[in-house]
């Protein structure tokens, strides 16, 4: 079997991938941070004297990195552009308040890390690229003992460029030494459908998460999925 969708053509069939590397976005995807992030934002807010917000709404907000996260909080629009001297009181705060608390509520999502086991213990290798800054992503992975799966973390910091761009699945490409229809994505927004066919990648998304209120099944993502339960039924790797 190549790599990609292998097409069985049966009813109730689902398609399988056969790749060598798995590339995992974090929030949303693996981990369930709105928790933790809508209590940076509201402490933030606070701090300057405005009124808390839902944790719907900062999970609503939640995928294009910190820098538009503040401001989206601070204006409570999705494009909004707060004054300077607001957003850089705002930025500060909320750096602050998230680096206090980064996983004090934030947890895997279920099956998450057996599924993770799972997978690299029969080869799969392993990655995570995430729009989060590498100041929060480090710790919160080292704190939910998930920093080990990986052999690479691509933070929204760490490149010139950050999802949708396919800069950061391409370096990991790089990095294992593979082609980019070698791997596959998983994660849970519009971000990561273009991210992953800009690269050229296969794209699983899953139904939970923060996908911004887009319904991703219209952007032909490869495959969806309820749990990672279902990774290993859709998984094959190159031998």
């Amino acid at each position: 079997m190549t790599a990609g969708a292998s097409n069985t053509g049966a009813a109730g069939v689902r398609d399988s991938y056969k790749v060598r590397a798995l590339i995992f976005d974090l929030d949303g995807t693996l981990i369930h941070t709105a928790p933790d992030l809508a209590n940076a934002v509201n402490r933030m807010r606070e701090d300057l004297g405005m009124s808390t917000l839902p944790q719907s709404d900062v999970m609503n907000w939640i995928g294009n990195g910190v820098t538009r996260l503040v401001k989206r909080a601070l204006t409570e629009t999705w494009d909004g552009e707060p004054e300077p001297e607001l957003f850089e009181r705002g930025h500060a705060l909320f750096h602050r308040h998230y680096m206090e608390g980064v996983c004090e509520h934030s947890e895997p999502y279920p099956d998450v890390r057996e599924a993770i086991t799972e997978l690299k213990g029969v080869g799969f290798r392993l990655a995570c690229v995430t729009n989060k800054a590498q100041a929060f992503t480090e710790p919160l992975l080292e704190e939910l003992e998930l920093d080990g799966f990986f052999e690479s973390v691509v933070s929204g910091d760490s490149l010139a460029k950050k999802k949708p761009d396919p800069m950061p699945l391409l370096h990991i490409c790089e990095q294992f030494g593979i082609a980019p229809g070698d791997a596959i994505l998983i994660g849970d927004s519009i971000n990561d459908i273009q991210a992953a066919k800009a690269a050229g990648m296969p794209v699983i998304c899953v139904t939970y998460g923060y996908n911004q209120g887009v319904d991703l099944t219209k952007h032909d993502p490869n495959a969806i999925i309820a749990s990672f339960k279902e990774l290993s039924g859709i998984l094959q790797i190159i031998d």
